[in-house]
């Protein structure tokens, strides 16, 4: 029976993503953010107290999203 000897550490680098992809990336995340933004503004005219809520705390998040993004990219936007 043979036995496995390990062998030596390979250094590898973590591939980064091309910059192309970062920034479709960062569209993206700008549209889901106007996407709930609006679609959180649109539940706030809602005569329902409960779907109103819902929509506030939805552009709540887009707000945050938008921030998480704005913080990433500085004044670039």
């Amino acid at each position: 029976m043979s036995e496995l000897i390990p062998g030596p550490v390979v250094d590898r680098e973590i591939p980064t993503p091309e910059p192309m992809e970062i920034i479709i990336g960062e569209l993206v995340d700008k549209i889901k953010g106007n996407v709930n933004e609006a679609v959180g503004k649109a539940k706030q005219q809602s005569n329902d107290p409960e779907t109103r809520a819902d929509g506030a705390a939805q552009e709540g998040k887009a707000q945050q999203l938008g921030g998480k993004i704005k913080g990433a990219l500085g004044d670039d936007i």
